[in-house]
């Protein structure tokens, strides 16, 4: 019920602005046809790209306020329905509708590490994640010039025989994944390492600074 009600105010106040601006444009439309199909047809893109950003703004708050997080090195029993797993569970529903409703757009660019910024990731400067499978932003600790390439599997916490499990993830400066990599819980990487695409990274795997690694499970290349 939490959840439900939080996301029907988040997508409210998202939506008002944009709610709002059609309200004002249907009741002043010119009065040539093709003025108001231009004047409609225009306004669909940015209005669009308006509530993206403020669903972005507004999830990060919601979960920020009511303090959903997924708590770092935990194990959890689902069938327990224990409070953290109950908040990492809400945490996580919010982060996958932003995902769906903004994330196609913004990936891969500063908003929307602003965005892991705001729903609690730690990330150095220049920072690029192009890809919507990252998650557990609480739970990710990036240097400097970490780049996480389309597709790549990166995340804070695992589902193994009925429990969850947790663990932060933490890449150096200058690290870089490749295409479609997988990197399990706990992995921490050097500065400068390089993970090849489509490589597996085991959880709590230790990655040496300025080396290549690349297969499944990874193996270091000399």
């Amino acid at each position: 019920m939490s959840l439900l009600v939080v996301q029907v105010v988040v997508f409210g106040l998202s939506l008002m602005p944009v709610a709002a601006y059609w309200s004002w444009l249907l009741t002043h439309q010119p009065a040539q046809p093709a003025l108001r199909l231009l004047a409609i047809s225009a306004s669909l893109a940015p209005s669009y790209i308006a509530f993206a950003l403020l669903l972005m703004a507004a999830s990060a708050l919601a979960t920020r306020l009511a303090g959903w997080r997924t708590a770092p090195d935990q194990e959890w029993a689902i069938a327990d329905l224990e409070w953290g797993l109950l908040d990492w569970g809400r945490y996580m529903v919010a982060i996958h509708l932003v995902r769906l409703c903004a994330g196609a757009v913004f990936r891969g660019s500063p908003l929307w590490t602003t965005y892991l910024r705001w729903s609690g990731a730690r990330l150095g400067r220049r920072v690029y994640v192009n890809s919507l499978s990252v998650s557990d932003p609480c739970l990710l600790d990036f240097g400097d010039d970490v780049v996480i390439g389309a597709d790549v599997h990166l995340s804070g916490h695992t589902v193994e025989a009925g429990f969850v499990k947790t663990g932060a993830v933490r890449l150096g400066a200058g690290v870089t994944v490749g295409l479609g990599a997988v990197v399990g819980i706990g992995v921490e990487a050097g500065t400068g390492c390089q993970i090849g695409a489509l490589s597996l990274v085991p959880k709590h795997t230790r990655l040496e600074a300025r080396a290549v690694y690349a297969g499944i499970p990874v193996k270091r290349i000399e």
